[in-house]
C-alpha cells in the first residue's frame, strides 16, 4: 500500500515511520537554561552521523498547542546538551522524565537522579547512566513549525569503568551495557538478541557474482 504524507496527515505519518523505523536508541538529554535550571528528557529520533568529527543528530517534537519544551529553547539558547544512553535498569526513571511538567520543573529531581559535571559543557550528565555524550550544537534546522533537527558535535565520551574493555583500543563491553531502545507504540527493545554477518568484499566475491552480471542487460 502506498502512503503521501503529504495527504495522511501529522499524526499518521509519525505512526508511519515510528511503527517501521526501529529500535531507535534514546537519547536521554540534560540540558540548563541561562538561569542555571536542569532539564532532562528522552527522545527516541536520535543517532550517531559521523565520526570525523564525533556528530549526532537528535530530532525534537513539539507539541501543536505548547510549543518547544525546554530541551530546544535550552540548545537554542546555549548550544550546549548532554545525550545519555538508558540501560533496562534505568527505564522507569527515564520515563519519569518524560512527564509532561510545566516549565521550570526539574525532570530529574521528580526521578530522583544524581548527576555529575560536565568537563566542557555546562550541562551535568546522569550518574547512572553508563554512557553520556558532551556535546555542543553544530546546527540547528527547523524542518517545520513544530520539529527541529539538532546536530551536535560530541566533545567527551564518559563510559563506566566497568564497561571498558580496553580503552587504548577503545574496546566496550556493548552487551553488557544493556541499553534499551524504542519500538513501536509504546513499546521497547532490549539490545541482548545479536546476530553477527561478516560484509563481502568485491575481491572475495566477483567470481559469485559473475553469472548475475552477465545476465544484465
Amino acid at each position: 500500500m502506498r502512503f503521501d504524507l503529504e495527504d495522511v496527515g501529522t499524526q499518521n505519518a509519525y505512526k508511519l515511520l515510528a511503527a517501521t523505523v526501529m529500535p531507535r536508541p534514546i537519547a536521554w538529554v540534560v540540558t540548563k537554561d541561562g538561569e542555571g535550571r536542569v532539564n532532562a528528557a528522552p527522545y527516541s529520533f536520535f543517532n550517531v552521523m559521523g565520526s570525523a568529527p564525533p556528530t549526532i543528530a537528535l530530532g525534537i517534537l513539539a507539541s501543536p498547542e505548547r510549543g518547544f519544551k525546554d530541551t530546544a529553547r535550552n540548545i537554542l539558547d546555549t548550544g550546549e546538551f548532554v545525550v545519555n544512553l538508558v540501560p533496562e535498569r534505568l527505564v522507569q526513571a527515564m520515563n519519569v522524565t518524560s512527564i509532561d511538567a510545566p516549565p521550570g520543573i526539574e525532570e530529574l529531581k521528580l526521578a530522583q537522579l544524581e548527576t555529575l559535571p560536565s568537563d566542557r559543557v555546562r550541562p551535568p550528565r546522569i550518574a547512572e547512566s553508563p554512557v553520556a555524550f558532551e556535546c555542543v550544537s553544530l546546527s540547528t534546522v527547523e524542518t517545520g513549525p513544530t520539529q527541529l533537527v539538532v546536530i551536535g558535535h560530541v566533545r567527551t565520551v564518559h563510559i563506566a569503568d566497568e564497561f571498558v574493555l580496553d580503552p587504548d583500543r577503545a574496546h566496550i563491553d556493548t552487551p553488557k551495557l544493556d541499553l534499551v531502545a524504542r519500538s513501536y507504540g509504546s513499546d521497547y527493545v532490549r539490545s541482548r538478541d545479536t546476530f553477527s554477518l561478516v560484509r563481502p568484499t568485491w575481491r572475495e566475491r566477483q567470481a559469485d557474482f559473475a553469472e548475475i552480471l552477465s545476465d544484465k542487460p
